[in-house]
Order: C-alpha cells, then structure tokens, then sequence
C-alpha cells in the first residue's frame, strides 16, 4: 500500500469539463429565476431562494466530490440538492420567461442531467458509507466514521 495519501475525488467523475459547465449554467438560471419568479409572492421569500440554492450546495457536499467541505454530505444529498437546482431553474423559468426561454432552460436541465449521471452513479454508490472505494482511496479526511 502506498504512503502517499490518495483522495476519493481520485475517484469522482466531478471535473471541469461539459457536465460541470451545463450544471453551473443551470444554478445560475435558478439564482436568477427563482428569485424573481417569487418577488410578487414575497420580498423575503425571494431573498430567501437565493440563500438556500446557493448556501446549501456550499455548505453540504460529498467528501471526495468536492475539494472543500464544509459539512459532509451523503452523496444521496448532493444529488437532491441538484435536482432541486434544475427543477427551481426550469419551474422559475416557465413562470417569468417567454416559451421560448423556458423551452430552452428545459432543454438545458436535461442535456445537464445526461451529463450528470456518471457524478451521481458515483455520488449514490457512496451514499452509505462509500462502499466499493478502498482505504487508500480515502483519506482520514473522508472516510467515513
């Protein structure tokens, strides 16, 4: 066994690239949308979608996922939290946009989840207590208690 210490983001599928750039195009359409979609309802509420879709995915996240963790997450988590992004961007979208934005944000959350499967195969395979990644590809970091 090596001493150098490896890392289960080794592991994850969570790099730059196609999947990571559709999936922040689709937060920014919720953080932009959703706010707006609720300011006639409420101010506060309004307020408040911003905080939650953007501090929640900051604060809870998979070890191994991300590179800094504030408070760990099972990966089962981080996958609803970016289900709950694609939904508020494409519900949010239909409610203050044309048709033909929310056509198009639609067409963008699906393109993101086709793109985000191999991420969340891998976040759902290590939601209860990272079975199939072996000690040396966790650190004390991330294993799991």
């Amino acid at each position: 066994m090596s001493t150098a210490p490896a890392t289960a983001a080794a592991s994850s599928p969570n790099k730059p690239g196609l999947a990571s750039t559709l999936r922040f195009a689709t937060e920014l359409v919720a953080w932009v949308a959703t706010p707006w979609a609720l300011a006639s309802v409420s101010p506060v509420l309004s307020v408040a979608s911003v905080v939650l879709l953007i501090g929640l995915p900051a604060i809870f996240s998979t070890p191994g996922d991300r590179p800094n963790v504030v408070v760990a997450a099972p990966g089962y988590v981080t996958v609803a939290l970016v289900v709950l992004e694609m939904v508020a961007a494409v519900v949010s979208a239909w409610l203050v946009w044309p048709p033909v934005a929310g056509v198009a944000v639609s067409v963008l959350a699906l393109v993101s989840v086709v793109t985000e499967l191999p991420r969340w195969r891998w976040l759902l395979r290590i939601a209860s207590g990272y079975p199939g990644l072996t000690d040396g590809e966790l650190t004390s970091d991330v294993r799991p208690a």
